[in-house]
């Protein structure tokens, strides 16, 4: 079948981000003009998340699922409605008690200006346009009446004030009642809601399942369990924390002696379900009525300690502690989140921004068209390891490679690290060369990115602190400069070793071999075995001569790549020309590597990872001790 020009393709691709962009357009205009039935819907779906566990509890006692669902509903509203009517009746004493603390505040707003020096200039400039309009209106009125005084036979207007009759009672009635029409509409829905889906839970699961097809039963199945399972678990805990949080917050306020403290801890109970900044905005009610209230500053200094206190302690200590990463979203999505649904929905979309959130991620967890919902709004890295090392070998960038090392290396061994990591970000980068994506001056940065990671790695875990001087780095403290020190240590651990090129690694014909050879030598000599290694066109016919193996027990040659048996031949004959006494081992680092037979090249072979060659030559160095140490026996008798 004859493949589509690259221009349809290109095309076809244009079309259909196009229909995704529109499809998106249109359901955001549905969720804002359809606010009014999708508010109390969503509210309806989180709330049955929370109610859902102990709907199941009382099922698991025997009682019927229509009298579980008519309890847990009962007790769950009771409680919203008593405290709702409880920040009602705190609103309300509060709003009578305000006009008695405007003085206190205005007292306290004048000393303030006295601290700060008197009027300032924008205070002067604001005086003088005080005057200034006061002198226009003055001569406004005089030519006014100078006008008047002209022509007296003019009629003079007569002020008319219309008056509105005296309303009945049913339309104060329904003055009354219209503010509360909305409210009540709202709360209705979402009990109802609430109730027909605690009742029909399984049903309406199986129809999700259904409608998203019954040949993908278990992606749906596992996609509604994660979703169930951590929004449940998000929402009673979110809920139990920050009622305490509230309830310290209201019993610290009546210490101190801030007016309606019950209301203030409701609302920081309320606004802490906005992420960083709801504590922010619920403490600053309180801050403004403990200065209206205190004779001194004694009160608001004690609400500011209050709130930042527990906040910290709440935030930073026992909030991690109690579910951590439960969310499953990023700091960055919490935020754009609940812009966005606070644009959409007002208020009401500013608290329920995270769980709503949440759902899109399940979503795009379990389903593969919605998977950047995952990649852009989820907590999860998004690049594996190996990804992220050859992506900064790519950019050059051997400093955050080397803290991803470090951090990969508090749990696990060099040898892990190389084969997990490196290796695998080495083979991302053979098969973009073999494709023909990288040119010379990227494959030049991805080599010297490793080489400067391997030093790092080199002064971390192979040089002895009591073989080396200490650095000084009272200069130049960070990470690259321990890099450059590194160099110099691994120079220095050269020098010192007795067989500096006991093993010689040699790259096979691409500059990723170099990179492959350079970490196989250091693993070498993180076992104590002498080893350096060649630049990546050792073996071409301008190096081969100049290649120096005098003192070279075992050549070791690295692929990265797929080597034909044509190339690996020539090498070993090469090699073998050059020093006939050398052991020869071929590392073959691809997974797709076709691993030739001894005889057909003449060389070992070890293959796969740098474990299994690290093991080859350690093997062949022991053989080789013991050969010597056999041959000195045979002198000496």
């Amino acid at each position: 079948m004859q493949e589509k020009p690259p221009q349809i393709k290109l095309t076809q691709r244009r079309g259909t981000v196009l229909t995704n962009m529109a499809v998106a357009a249109l359901i955001i205009a549905a969720l804002y003009f359809g606010r009014e039935i999708f508010v109390p819907f969503a509210l309806a779906v989180l709330l049955s998340f929370a109610l859902a566990p102990f709907v199941i509890r009382l099922h698991t006692w025997r009682v019927p699922r229509t009298a579980s669902v008519l309890i847990v509903v009962f007790f769950g509203f009771s409680i919203i409605f008593s405290l709702g009517g409880l920040m009602v009746s705190q609103a309300t004493r509060l709003a009578a008690k305000l006009p008695g603390y405007q003085q206190t505040l205005s007292d306290k707003i004048e000393s303030l200006r006295g601290l700060m020096g008197g009027p300032g200039t924008l205070k002067q400039a604001s005086t003088v346009l005080k005057e200034l309009e006061t002198e226009l209106q003055r001569g406004s009125a005089a030519g006014l009446d100078s006008g008047a005084r002209q022509a007296p036979d003019k009629a003079v207007p007569i002020p008319v004030e219309i008056k509105q009759p005296d309303p009945g009672a049913l339309t104060t009635l329904a003055k009354i009642i219209e503010p509360l029409l909305s409210p009540l509409t709202t709360t209705g829905i979402v009990v109802i809601f609430v109730a027909f889906i605690l009742l029909q839970r399984e049903d309406l699961r199986n129809r999700l399942v259904r409608l998203a097809g019954s040949g993908d039963i278990q992606r749906t199945t596992a996609a509604l369990d994660d979703a169930g399972k951590r929004l449940s678990r998000l929402f009673l805990t979110q809920i139990i924390f920050n009622a305490v949080f509230g309830l310290a917050i209201g019993a610290g306020l009546e210490l101190i002696g801030v007016p309606s403290a019950p209301l203030w801890g409701l609302i920081a109970m309320i606004l802490r379900f906005v992420p960083y900044i709801g504590a922010l905005i619920s403490a600053i009610f309180p801050l403004t009525l403990a200065a209206a209230v205190g004779s001194g500053w004694g009160m608001l200094l004690q609400t500011a300690l209050l709130f930042v206190v527990l906040e910290l302690l709440a935030g930073q200590v026992i909030e991690p502690l109690i579910y951590g990463h439960s969310s499953g979203l990023s700091p960055v999505a919490i935020i754009l989140s609940a812009s966005f649904w606070t644009w959409l929905w007002g208020p009401v979309g500013l608290v329920i921004a995270t769980p709503l959130t949440v759902c899109l991620v399940v979503v795009g967890r379990h389903v593969e068209r919605l998977k950047f919902l995952d990649v852009m709004l989820g907590d999860r890295p998004a690049l594996s390891p190996s990804q992220l090392i050859y992506q900064r070998m790519l950019a050059g960038d051997p400093l955050e490679a080397a803290e991803q090392a470090d951090d990969f290396l508090k749990g696990a061994s060099l040898e892990d690290y190389c084969d997990s990591i490196l290796l695998e970000g080495l083979r991302l980068a053979e098969a973009d060369r073999r494709l023909g994506h990288l040119d010379e001056e990227r494959l030049d940065r991805i080599v010297s990115t490793v080489d400067e990671l391997v030093a790092h790695l080199e002064a971390h875990h192979d040089v002895k602190a009591a073989d080396l001087p200490p650095p000084d780095i009272s200069f130049s403290p960070g990470a690259a400069i321990t890099i450059e020190q590194a160099k110099a240590q691994r120079q220095l651990v050269e020098e010192k070793s007795g067989s500096p090129r006991s093993v010689l690694c040699i790259p096979g014909y691409s500059k990723l071999d170099e990179a492959a050879a350079l970490v196989l030598a250091f693993l070498l000599r993180h076992h104590e075995i002498g080893a350096l290694a060649a630049e990546a066109d050792a073996l071409s016919m301008s190096k081969f001569f100049s290649l120096d193996m005098t003192d070279t027990s075992l050549a070791c040659v690295c692929y990265v790549g797929q080597p034909s048996i044509t190339k690996v031949q020539d090498a070993v004959r090469r090699l073998n020309k050059k020093n006939a006494e050398a052991r020869i081992l071929l590392a073959l680092l691809s997974t797709e590597a076709a691993a030739p037979s001894i005889g057909a090249v003449g060389a070992a072979i070890a293959g796969g990872s740098f474990r299994a060659s690290l093991e080859a030559i350690i093997q062949a160095a022991s053989e080789h001790r013991d050969d010597a140490a056999n041959t000195k026996d045979i002198v000496a008798g």
